[in-house]
């Protein structure tokens, strides 16, 4: 629904691209999401094994990519049936806002514990100017180019923009090459209807991967990669476009229909960072389509709003896998399916307004999940079977404006998790899916205030309690890895935002999340110990960001910015322990306007004080190893890294 933040019932931070990423690299979404409290990202610098997020916990269980969190950029889904997301086709230089929904608060989206990251794109009605060529370049050979264009005439309005990213990387073998399309051209038919077509596209000739270092790899030389990464050239090929189109009619029987369609085509191969069945490829089709009305009614003396809609989103993957020698030949076939998902959920949502100060949020969602496999290599048995899940969710929440520039509000919340096609492999042998792995389900319980103070500082804190019961875990069975529900979990804690208007050129942002995050009951099998009340791995309990802006009014920024992590433990038995880090980066910048041009030139420096710490944690990777010294669980960052770029707009 459209509605202001102060009249949302649930924990929803919005962030403005061309101020979060003035100065920035722009390599990775973290550079631009930093600041919302609740929100941990990491593995910026390996592009192989894409971004990792993760919203209150949910999504840290992921050992590279995306899961627990939906994903949507400009209403289109990147988040599949099954609930793997990916964010390389995410073009970071056409943001031009972020809205992160921390906790499954809203109905609109099945399939996800953790939350919504919601990305509108730039339009030819919000950009700024007609256009603008940017360069940059800096240290471990980055080098990036964008080109961006739009603008309206009459009742029309287009878009276009085109990224290049060329990067050798910190580590060896950790060397990127990508390009991307991003376009958008929209109509209005009358006063009340307007279409858009957009279509965007992903090219990653390679990304290399230089797996995770044990400790003492990592002490001895942070830059290496593993022997068998660098032997058998780890990484992954992606080719990806989606075309779209969206329908907008805001006078259809006095409310407002929205709908959407897309389909998608993405090629992948992927070569892993150790020999055996590790060279992985697919050919994905994903299309889907949506639609949602929305209309305000009296009943009862109330005044009402709601919306109803219906997605249906189907993903159909061609997969193979093959076995590969130690000296990097392939030497076979070991797998060779069709994967077919199906999600389709209806929903409802009102927003009923009991008094001019209080208004209570009401929604249902209902899912069907269908899991299809038809095994086309059955030299090691039929491995085809059909799964089908049947969820529901539910959400309700109070606003309360005490005062005009002040809101409490409390919500109660469900969502559910199902399991992906790898995840539901059966341990049994077999053949099939795994009969007894069911979704793990989630409720989530949160109280927080927002608002202005003295007109100079706006404030979001939140108090939240999750408990998840049938949590979806893994462990080895025949040097295979499996997965049960094994778990119930708890995460609790707080996530305070505060931006303070110091001066009328000096802006300040702190954001702090504490959080504990634990096993209330699990035994980890593949460590063959109960590990009931541990921390959850890769977790930090206190994650803070803190950014101090300088802006005068003659084109000059200063900004510098401190991130901080406190410690983690890399597995499930927390033996092994990551100390905490903290990162400060700065950057600088001074734009010119002449007429209708302008040039803008700056230079950043990351980790300004050259500390040493990890980029990303591979959690439970090699786990089984008896001495924790031997577990690949490292990926270095860089140290000091400077970077400089120009902007030519007009």
């Amino acid at each position: 629904m459209e509605r202001s933040l102060l009249d949302t019932p649930a924990a929803v931070s919005v962030v403005e691209a061309n101020t979060a990423q003035q100065g920035q690299q722009n390599i990775q979404l973290d550079e631009t999401l930093a600041r919302v409290p609740g929100l941990y990202l990491q593995n910026r610098y390996n592009f192989a094994q894409n971004q990792r997020l993760s919203i209150r916990g949910f999504g840290a269980r992921a050992p590279f990519g995306v899961r627990g969190l939906r994903i949507r950029v400009d209403g289109f889904p990147e988040t599949l049936p099954d609930g793997q997301s990916q964010v390389d086709n995410i073009d970071l230089d056409s943001i031009y806002q972020a809205t992160v929904l921390r906790g499954p608060a809203s109905v609109l989206y099945g399939n996800a514990t953790g939350g919504v990251i919601d990305i509108e794109s730039l339009s030819g009605r919000n950009i700024r100017g007609n256009g603008e060529l940017s360069l940059s370049s800096g240290a471990d050979g980055f080098r990036k180019a964008h080109l961006k264009s739009g603008g309206q005439k009459g009742n029309a309005h287009y878009y276009l923009g085109l990224s290049g990213l060329n990067y050798d990387g910190y580590r060896d073998q950790s060397a990127v090459e990508k390009y991307q399309l991003n376009s958008r051209v929209g109509w209005e038919l009358d006063n009340h209807q307007e279409i858009d077509l957009f279509l965007t596209a992903l090219d990653t000739p390679y990304a290399e991967d230089p797996s995770g270092l044990t400790r003492l790899q990592a002490h001895t030389d942070r830059k290496q990669s593993t022997l068998l990464a660098d032997r058998l050239d780890a990484g992954q090929e992606v080719d990806q476009q989606r075309l779209g189109f969206r329908y907008r009619n805001t006078s259809l029987a006095g409310g407002l229909l929205q709908a959407r369609a897309f389909i998608s085509q993405r090629d992948f191969t992927q070569q892993l960072p150790f020999p055996g069945s590790s060279l992985i490829d697919y050919q994905r089709t994903f299309y889907g389509v949506g639609v949602e009305y929305h209309h305000d009614l009296d009943l009862f003396g109330l005044q009402h709003r709601y919306l109803i809609g219906v997605d249906v989103d189907r993903q159909q993957d061609d997969r193979g896998r093959r076995n590969v020698s130690f000296n990097g030949a392939i030497t076979g076939l070991s797998a060779n399916e069709d994967q077919t998902a199906t999600s389709s959920g209806v929903f409802i949502q009102t927003d009923t307004f009991l008094t001019d100060s209080i208004t209570l949020s009401l929604g249902a969602r209902a899912d069907r999940i269908q899991f299809k496999i038809k095994d086309d290599f059955l030299t090691d048995g039929n491995d085809s079977g059909e799964q089908q899940f049947n969820e529901g969710s539910f959400s309700a929440g109070v606003a309360w404006h005490a005062l005009p520039a002040h809101t409490f509000y409390a919500s109660i919340s469900s969502a559910f998790e199902t399991p992906t096609f790898t995840e539901l492999a059966n341990p049994s042998g077999v053949g099939g899916f795994n009969p007894n792995l069911d979704p793990q389900n989630a409720l989530n319980k949160e109280v927080g205030m927002r608002g202005t103070i003295s007109d100079g500082l706006l404030y979001d804190m939140t108090l939240f309690s999750v408990s998840v019961k049938d949590e979806i875990t893994p462990y080895e069975l025949g040097g295979r890895t499996f997965y049960e529900n094994a778990a119930r979990t708890r995460r609790e804690g707080m996530e305070l935002s505060l931006e303070h208007f110091t001066t009328d050129t000096l802006t300040t942002t702190v954001a702090w999340t504490w959080a504990q995050y634990r096993f209330e009951r699990f035994v980890d099998q593949q460590q063959g110990m109960d590990v009931s009340d541990n921390h959850m791995p890769g977790l930090p309990q206190h994650i803070i960001f803190a950014e101090a802006a300088w802006r005068p009014s003659n084109g000059i920024f200063v900004i510098g910015d401190v991130r901080f992590a406190s410690s983690v433990y890399a597995e499930n038995t927390n033996e092994t322990r990551i100390g905490s880090h903290a990162v400060a980066n700065a950057r600088i910048g001074k734009r010119w306007d002449f007429n209708r041009q302008h040039l803008e030139l700056h230079t950043g420096i990351n980790n300004l004080f050259d500390r040493e710490y990890y980029s990303n944690i591979r959690i439970n990777t090699n786990s089984d190893r008896p001495n924790p010294d031997d577990r690949g669980y490292f990926e270095p960052a860089p140290g000091r890294t400077l970077y400089a770029g120009m902007t030519i707009g007009w």
